[in-house]
């Protein structure tokens, strides 16, 4: 495949940030009125299926009874709406302890915890940051690195997701028999 002016690839983010929109004006009501939190959605296009995940929480924890009663009800609004077109799995889970963090106020609620974060432009030569999760500051996400804070727009970040600490990574490797 050849390359692809940067005009393209901007285009296809604003379309993929159009139905993300989208799908979570369709989803979020669907899932408070079951009584769970929509924590996020991710949708990734693909060539032949696509995949929408729908992350949801509540205080008590998430089991697959939770997940599948919640994907039940939304695979019966998503074929009624049809916001997507073309094929597409549905994937409804619990964000885990290495959640993704999707909006402004998940990052003032987890604040002092580590993060991730992938940005979608550089920063100081860098696209990638790890450190302690001071806060929110207006639209700026606040990140202490090797003892720097560091401000980055909340538009700028592409992904980010919390790191577990070591206690709970012993407890993942457990559950999973390691």
């Amino acid at each position: 495949m050849g390359l692809r002016p940067i005009f393209y690839e901007r285009n296809i983010i604003a379309n993929m940030m159009r139905v993300s929109r989208r799908l979570m004006e369709l989803v979020d009501p669907i899932v408070t009125g079951l009584g769970y939190e929509c924590f996020g959605i991710e949708y990734v296009p693909g060539r032949k299926t696509g995949l929408l995940r729908v992350y949801i929480d509540k205080e008590t924890g998430i089991l697959i009874d939770d997940c599948s009663k919640v994907s039940h009800q939304l695979s019966g609004a998503l074929d009624v709406e049809d916001p997507i077109s073309g094929q597409y799995q549905l994937e409804v889970s619990s964000p885990g302890l290495d959640r993704p963090l999707f909006k402004l106020e998940h990052f003032e609620r987890f604040k002092k915890n580590t993060v991730t974060l992938q940005l979608t432009e550089k920063l100081d030569e860098r696209i990638n940051l790890k450190g302690e999760l001071i806060g929110v500051n207006g639209n700026n996400v606040v990140v202490e690195e090797a003892g720097e804070k560091i401000e980055i727009p909340f538009s700028s970040i592409k992904k980010a997701r919390l790191v577990p600490d070591e206690k709970q990574q012993k407890m993942i490797g457990r559950r999973n028999g390691k």
